[in-house]
């Protein structure tokens, strides 16, 4: 704690910050009785397909980088340096779909994503290399600045140098965080719901062992006398019609014994309810709508449509606003940032059926806001020759200003006294003139 103009400053280390795996203290054992942690949770369907869903999404959606012209709008800015990278290939050895789609799995699993920023000397970036979450520390130094520490291991990138710990500047990290507490490191959602990706563990195993271990014909066997040796009775009964391989087989029964069939108790039969309740919570901490994890219980054809538009605005847009922010923050110098910008373009992932597009064109084009080649661009088709009327904006010919409405209707004023003087007087010296031509 400092003293600072009379004003006390706080410069604690993030409480949060990743050490290792700093969330131990979350993650572990649960009510459950189940251990969960990322690799545990993505064994999970339900998780594994929230996961899936949002980084494939996330890293599916085309990425630009603009730069504002001097007539006031914007233009892709191709002959930037970050443009190739953002868009192409961030490395030599990745993708930028799968560069962005590793990072966005961390981002989910761990709740914050890294990468090692490489610059030439006069602090260009030339390439990105993710870093794994569970190997970093955020801290602060004796002063209160930020710093990273990253634990290299053999199979991390050989930009890192050979030693076991690399001490990283912020400015040579893409850091992307999540919800967190103090907003400079976040947290795993899965730590926080571990009790409910414990349940959903402990649930599937129970529904996988009770199979495995229920005899297909389920009941008691009932013998008229005693059984000299019930062990052998009941090996050889379990060796016959024991697991789901065996189910359905016809039972032989000896020495009048009977079969009595008994259910299912109401403690195994409710697992499947509780199956099915998990899917939906996990899918609540993912806010995936359920029918995107093939639960069509809920849904409709007419309301699916809006649930996906849903999943982009409420969902989807949020994880975009925090990467374009965090990449313009780290990637762009500061006297860039006024006049360049990253930015995703999520207007695919919202365009309604074939019909819908087409009438909201038709009112765009005859508005004047859109031109053939702007809709043109949105349907990925080529552009038409600026000759032909490609960039023409037009608008309806049938269209007028409200105020001059209904003036074809409106009948000519009355002329004021002076003016009929004047029109009497223009017309009698055409008649005297007329009359004098006349007479010669």
């Amino acid at each position: 704690m400092k003293l600072l103009s009379g004003i006390f400053h706080f410069r604690d280390k993030p409480k949060n910050a990743l050490n290792g795996c700093r969330y131990s203290f979350l993650f572990g054992s649960t009510n459950s009785g189940k251990p969960v942690n990322e690799h545990t949770a993505m064994q999970m369907t339900a998780v594994y397909s929230c996961v899936r869903i949002l980084s494939e999404t996330l890293a599916g959606l085309p990425l630009h980088v603009y730069k504002y012209n001097d007539s006031g709008g914007k233009e892709k800015y191709l002959t930037h340096p970050l443009y190739r990278l953002l868009h192409d290939e961030p490395n030599p050895e990745m993708t930028s779909f799968a560069f962005r789609e590793t990072l966005m799995s961390h981002l989910l699993l761990w709740g914050n994503a890294y990468a090692q920023i490489i610059r030439n000397a006069r602090g260009e970036v030339l390439a990105l290399y993710p870093l794994m979450p569970n190997k970093m520390t955020v801290d602060r130094d004796s002063n209160g600045r930020l710093y990273y520490l990253y634990q290299r291991s053999s199979e991390d990138t050989p930009s890192l140098g050979k030693d076991s710990q690399v001490y990283l500047d912020p400015s040579d990290v893409l850091h992307i965080p999540g919800l967190g507490f103090d907003g400079l490191v976040g947290y795993s959602p899965i730590a926080m719901a571990k009790n409910a990706v414990g349940l959903a563990i402990a649930t599937e195993e129970y529904g996988a062992k009770f199979f495995a271990n229920g005899a297909a014909p389920g009941g008691v066997l009932e013998h008229p006398g005693t059984i000299k040796d019930p062990q052998k009775v009941k090996d050889s009964w379990n060796s016959a019609y024991q697991g789901s391989s065996n189910s359905h087989r016809v039972a032989v029964l000896e020495e009048g014994m009977k079969y009595q069939a008994i259910g299912i108790s109401p403690e195994q039969a409710q697992f499947l309810e509780t199956r099915k309740f998990q899917i939906n919570e996990i899918a609540r901490i993912f806010r995936v709508p359920p029918h995107m994890l093939a639960d069509l219980e809920k849904s409709s054809f007419s309301n699916i449509e809006q649930q996906s538009l849903e999943f982009v605005k409420y969902t989807l847009d949020p994880w975009v606003v925090r990467w374009e922010q965090s990449m313009c923050r780290a990637l762009l110098s500061n006297s860039e940032k006024s006049i360049v910008f990253i930015k995703f373009n999520v207007d695919g992932l919202l365009r309604g059926d074939y019909q819908s597009r087409m009438s909201g064109y038709a009112t765009a084009r005859q508005n004047g806001w859109m031109s053939a080649n702007d809709i043109r661009e949105l349907e990925n088709l080529d552009r038409i020759p600026e000759d032909l009327g490609g960039d023409l904006y037009v608008i309806n010919g049938a269209m007028t200003k409200l105020q001059d409405a209904g003036l074809f209707g409106k009948k000519p004023e009355p002329a004021t006294n002076k003016e009929e003087t004047e029109e009497d007087t223009d017309e009698t010296n055409n008649t005297d003139r007329n009359t004098s031509t006349f007479k010669k």
